[in-house]
């Protein structure tokens, strides 16, 4: 399959819809990355968050968007850090807060293996930080927006037939209760919420022998996350807009 390479597309490009605020939580790299690629290439206005002071490849990307993409530090798994911007963007209203930041360990640890505290890493910034950070962000999302986390398959417990990636699992299990907790504390909220599976993706995280390129992946999972909105509720949905069992 001929693929357009990563990150190479005219970002003079917009869409017949009105200009909209999106913000990404890890967009340094990656998906975070592809997805503000996407969000530009439509025409809206993204602030995106990067981890540290060092340029990245989110900053390359700024200056071929002038203009229409912030950049903003933060470690999500620091509360003031999320606090702080919250107050940086206290008057503004997002039509999309998406929360991408997450790690992965040794995919050969068993709980046998893992060490207590990496265990805690792994679960604190892929299951705790994401929904810490839509608790204190979320008041920025207009009434009718979207609140989207990414998750992944392997938070499938249904799924699980084989084992593998035991913590990485747990920690993406841990990450879709703690948002079916949320969406059940804000029943009758009319706002979207999305918990989204990107597929096996070829990046540092996904790794070389990931079967789906970026470019297989990212532009459905826009194309998925547009979809839903104006639909309340929370849902599990692979990049393809397919129900992934809880």
């Amino acid at each position: 399959m001929t693929t357009r390479p990563c990150y190479q597309v005219d970002m003079t490009t917009t869409s017949d819809a009105p200009p909209s605020n999106v913000l990404v939580i890890g967009a340094s790299r990656g998906l975070g990355l592809a997805i503000v690629e996407q969000y530009l290439e439509r025409g809206r206005q993204v602030v995106g968050t990067v981890r540290g002071a060092e340029p990245t490849k989110l900053h390359a990307l700024r200056d071929r968007a002038p203009g229409r993409l912030e950049i903003e530090a933060v470690d999500i798994n620091l509360p003031g850090e999320i606090a702080a911007l919250r107050n940086r963007l206290a008057g503004r209203v997002l039509d999309l807060l998406l929360i991408n930041a997450g790690v992965k360990n040794d995919d050969r640890e068993t709980i046998a293996d893992v060490s207590t505290e990496e265990f805690v890493r792994v679960m604190v910034t892929n299951a705790l930080s994401p929904l810490r950070a839509v608790e204190i962000l979320g008041d920025l999302v207009s009434a009718h927006g979207t609140i989207a986390i990414m998750s992944s398959g392997q938070g499938s417990v249904a799924n699980n037939e084989h084992g593998g990636y035991e913590v990485y699992r747990a920690s993406k299990a841990a990450l879709n209760t703690l948002a079916r907790s949320y969406a059940a504390r804000h029943a009758g909220d009319a706002r979207t919420l999305l918990l989204l599976a990107p597929g096996w993706v070829r990046t540092d995280m996904g790794g070389p022998q990931a079967r789906l390129s970026v470019d297989e992946s990212i532009p459905s999972l826009v194309e998925t996350i547009e979809a839903q909105r104006g639909r309340p509720g929370l849902q599990y949905l692979d990049y393809r807009g397919r129900t992934v069992p809880w």
